[in-house]
């Protein structure tokens, strides 16, 4: 009978690539030359081996069901059995239900059943890495059912249930989409029509036979376990066996069973969560997604599940529970943070690809890490998805690493998704996500393809991108990204430019490192002009630790740079910082000295967060062990890391971290927190929170006044007008309520000249409010209210 899986692997040939191409530098492909005359002045980019350097995890460069002729030639690090179709699948028969996927239809495997679970599907994946040395994230179910045969039942009988909207006329005419002709879901079906009770034993038992086949997590077995597979869209994708959305309370509860299981199958396994679909999984909860998606309006300002838990935001609150768990029970049971993000601009993560979408899709990734950037959707706001989710383990549950288990920027068959995916990949490692795998990876012959290649095999010969990431930077990112890092088998560098426009671009291109720069860097590049190779262009020269170079349109650009002699030593971490004088706003920070390399001390960094990826909020000189830091907001907690640089600008590994929560606020009707994000010397990006500590409001307004220059842009989650240096904001109507301790968040771009001070006079419903200060740390906190959304993955 037909069998269907939605992400069956791929059936195509690895592609091996030749490690010479064209031996003149101006040649930048078949039938194709440039002079650098012709191009256009592109952004300086600056690379410096000698700072910002931290690991970048393998693990990143990982896909869901990948082929495995390409797994192996890649030597891909990580593969994941995932998506909807996991959710229900039954090891024990090798079947599974669809969900919405496809008519809510149990679906099996043609694998021979005399010795399940032995021989299933989801062993074979295991094979598969095996032979490819991958390691597996394998997704096991926690939503409390799985598939109960190998059969032809659906969760939607037409002839129990009456005419559907659809039906899937062609296979099994009988089964519907669970949706009345006019739209209205049915109700009220039987979750066991197609499914069977499935708890925490089940999937204890699933991984008893796994580590019992292939061994230990530690010891070659599956290395790492997802927590399910979008639980907070279950209310949609499996509302046959569970239409009532997941609530706080019943995610809590199920990672503990269902987490602790696995740990006590096999101790070494790590284990990820919560899986949830996107960025509204930051802040609500299934259920509060499902209600507030039906009644819309106000609802998504004052959630009822978010209520009943003390108007929390679900990510931070879940965090909160894993960390509480392990302090209760002396064990860790969430190893990493996982959370899918597909872009919501219209066209990205699909297969438009006309030319307003090629643009849109190359400039969304910034979403990723980019406070200045505002997302281009219904979520219309800065997302910096990446520095947040980080944020939210610093404050919450720290030690937990972060992962990404789904994402897809589309068009992995164009030479614009092929560009979208490597800068993906950059960021990744440049922002120190430590575990990430593409959903519908690409055929090998696909530009997505070509862009794991650039960091795994760019030269067919097993050559790879470093595993430790440097600073670089470009002057604009939109038009020409750069990442960096160094590779610890031979000290090489590695750089990689991505044109991402439709032009060439002449660009000068400044290097430091921590030896001597030898004479030349061997170059690889990908792009329009062969879609179908890597060429291998004549070497760059260097001279003085700079150069200039042509990049060509919509193309990849990778240098490899040997290392050279005379290794030079950058100064130690600094000791551990200890904290003092905690207030509202402010903290004093005191550490033990660094001890130095090569050079003489310079000074000394403070961040909040991670030092490769933010700004320091202060510099002290190098005689001073000791700094003040202002501006922070209320009753917030920060994680602090201090940094040494020497006077040749070499950076020191960061100190341990120190967690500090500021004071709570002064009593006052109101408080608010102002904070800019980003700030490039005629613009800014800045957020306002707004805590309501009087009566109750519904409808409110603020009002504050600029002190220099300044003129709002652009503004979100409010109506913004400014009179003069007058700005006032009105609620959107969705954030209208503010309970007494309620918050809300705001956000603007703004424009200035001269200086960037904060504003004052702060008034809400014209009482005058306490303001905690400016600060540039860490990200601000998020709202979310798009309408309910089925993933299909």
């Amino acid at each position: 009978m037909r069998t269907t899986h939605k992400a069956a692997a791929l059936a195509a040939c690895a592609v091996l690539l030749a490690g010479a191409g064209t031996a003149q530098g101006d040649d930048l492909g078949p039938g194709r030359s440039i002079r650098a005359a012709d191009a256009s002045s592109g952004p300086a980019i600056t690379v410096d081996a000698t700072t910002g350097r931290h690991a970048i995890d393998p693990h990143i460069y990982g896909m869901n069901f990948p082929d495995e002729a390409l797994a192996a030639e890649l030597r891909l690090p990580t593969g994941r059995w995932g998506g909807n179709a996991t959710t229900r699948y039954n090891y024990k028969l090798d079947a599974y239900n669809a969900g919405s996927d496809w008519y809510f239809e149990n679906l099996h495997y043609t694998n021979d059943t005399k010795n399940l679970p032995a021989g299933s599907q989801a062993d074979k994946f295991v094979d598969q890495n095996r032979r490819t040395g991958t390691d597996t994230l394998m997704t096991v179910p926690m939503i409390g059912w799985t598939a109960a045969g190998r059969d032809d039942r659906c969760g939607f009988s037409i002839a129990k249930y009456g005419p559907q909207q659809d039906t899937d006329a062609q296979w099994r005419p009988d089964c519907g989409n669970g949706k009345k002709p006019d739209g209205t879901l049915i109700k009220g079906n039987d979750p066991a029509e197609t499914s069977t009770p499935a708890g925490p034993d089940f999937v204890k038992g699933w991984v008893q036979h796994l580590k019992s086949t292939y061994g230990a997590a530690d010891s070659g077995g599956v290395r790492f376990y997802d927590l399910d597979n979008e639980p907070d869209l279950w209310s949609g994708t499996h509302r046959d066996v569970h239409p009532t959305g997941a609530g706080f309370d019943e995610l809590r509860d199920s990672t503990y069973a269902t987490a602790a299981a696995v740990k006590d199958a096999d101790p070494t396994a790590q284990t990820l969560g919560p899986v949830g679909w996107g960025f509204n999984s930051l802040i609500y909860s299934g259920l509060d997604q499902q209600v507030c998606g039906e009644q819309g309006g106000s609802c998504w300002s004052n959630p009822p599940d978010a209520a009943a838990h003390g108007g929390a935001q679900f990510a931070p609150w879940y965090l909160g529970k894993m960390k509480e768990y392990q302090q209760a029970h002396g064990r860790r049971i969430l190893d990493y943070f996982d959370e899918h993000i597909y872009p919501q601009q219209s066209g990205v993560s699909g297969s438009a690809d006309d030319t307003a979408t090629q643009a849109l899709r190359l400039r969304s990734t910034r979403q990723l890490w980019d406070p200045s950037y505002v997302d281009e959707s219904w979520i219309n706001q800065p997302i910096q998805f990446i520095p947040r989710m980080r944020s939210l383990v610093d404050q919450n549950y720290p030690g937990t690493k972060l992962a990404i288990s789904e994402y897809n920027w589309g068009a992995l068959d164009h030479i614009d998704g092929g560009l979208a995916e490597a800068d993906v990949l950059g960021i990744f490692g440049r922002q120190g996500l430590d575990l990430a795998t593409l959903w519908s990876p690409p055929k090998a012959t696909d530009p997505g393809a070509y862009a794991f290649r650039m960091f795994l095999n760019y030269d067919g010969h097993g050559g790879t991108f470093g595993d430790t990431s440097v600073r670089a930077a470009s002057a604009d990112q939109d038009k020409l990204s750069v990442y960096a890092a160094e590779r610890s088998g031979d000290h090489a560098t590695t750089v990689m430019v991505i044109n991402k426009t439709t032009g060439d671009l002449t660009a000068p291109v400044s290097l430091t490192t921590s030896t001597a720069l030898p004479a030349a860097a061997q170059v690889y590049r990908y792009g329009q002009a062969d879609p179908a190779a890597i060429q291998h262009p004549a070497d760059q020269p260097l001279s003085g630790g700079s150069f200039t170079a042509t990049f060509p349109a919509y193309s990849i650009t990778e240098y490899v740079i040997p290392a050279g002699s005379a290794q030079s030593t950058p100064p130690s971490a600094p000791g551990a910082p200890t904290a003092s004088a905690t207030g509202p706003d402010r903290v004093t920070l005191t550490w033990p000295a660094a001890l130095p390399g090569t050079s003489p001390l310079a000074d000394y960094r403070v961040y909040a967060g991670d030092p490769a990826a933010t700004t320091p909020l202060i510099t002290v000189p190098a005689s001073t062990t000791t700094a003040t830091v202002t501006g922070l907001s209320l009753a917030t907690t920060y994680t602090f890391r201090v940094v040494a640089t020497d006077t040749a600008g070499r950076s020191s590994p960061p100190s341990a971290s120190l967690q500090v929560t500021t004071g709570p606020a002064p009593t006052s009707g109101c408080t608010v927190a102002y904070q800019i994000g980003n700030d490039w010397g005629t613009g800014f990006t800045a957020n306002v929170r707004i805590t309501n500590q009087a009566a109750p409001v519904n409808g409110w307004s603020l009002g504050f006044t600029f002190t220099g220059t300044q003129k709002v842009t652009h503004g979100w989650n409010g109506t913004w007008s400014q009179t003069g240096p007058a700005v006032t904001v009105k609620d959107a109507g969705w954030n209208a309520s503010l309970p007494t301790g309620g918050s809300t968040t705001l956000g603007f771009n703004g424009a200035y000249s001269g200086t960037n001070t904060a504003p004052g006079d702060f008034t809400l419903n014209g009482t005058r409010c306490t303001a905690a200060g400016t600060t540039a740390a860490a990200p601000s906190p998020a709202v979310g209210h798009a309408p309910a959304r089925n993933a299909p993955h």
